[in-house]
């Protein structure tokens, strides 16, 4: 019998809908209960440290998040570049859907986790450093997709991580008891 490796992803920390229009996809899921968004602009100057498949990448994404209890729902519109997110809406004729979900691999270094995902046949496919008001956002998008159907992310946060500037759609949470996660920032703190 087989031995299967050590599990080590972790938790689901985020689902994401790529999209060739951001505001058509918040919209369908504002009427599901899901949001307000908290949207960002991924440049050269809000991620200044950018790869694709092994080389430099110049890549640019409209990227929205809303905290749903655990979960944030994440939505990618790509803007300019090559990245994983333009190949997906090519190879499906430009039409939405879940593109990849992110893992939070027990909070271990993201080195160890390029480390075990390489070990399991996994190289990065798409990875950048997303500068916050304080600290980085380290993100991995791992070559996953031939052999499980989708991407997998993962994603670490520096511990003195602030949000960077952003725009709410539609509009702020209100802050009220029944929405305890009202106004966290992405790390959910």
């Amino acid at each position: 019998m087989q031995k299967l490796p050590t599990p080590f992803l972790g938790s689901i920390a985020e689902v994401c809908i790529v999209t060739p229009d951001h505001k058509k996809t918040m919209d369908g899921l504002l009427r599901l209960g899901i949001g307000p968004f908290q949207v960002f602009d991924f440049t050269s100057s809000t991620v200044p440290e950018r790869s694709f498949r092994g080389s430099p990448g110049s890549y640019e994404l409209k990227v929205c998040f809303a905290k749903q209890g655990s979960l944030t729902f994440e939505i990618m519109q790509p803007v300019a570049g090559e990245s994983l997110m333009a190949e997906y809406l090519d190879q499906r004729g430009g039409k939405e859907g879940v593109q990849h979900i992110a893992f939070d691999c027990e909070n271990i270094p993201m080195q160890e986790r390029k480390r075990q995902m390489r070990e399991r046949g996994y190289e990065p496919a798409m990875e950048g450093v997303w500068m916050g008001n304080k600290g980085t956002c380290h993100f991995c998008f791992f070559d996953t997709e031939d052999s499980t159907g989708t991407i997998f992310e993962s994603i670490d946060f520096s511990h003195d991580w602030e949000d960077p500037d952003f725009e709410w759609y539609p509009q702020p949470p209100e802050r009220d008891e029944s929405n305890n996660d009202a106004g966290k920032d992405l790390r959910g703190k």
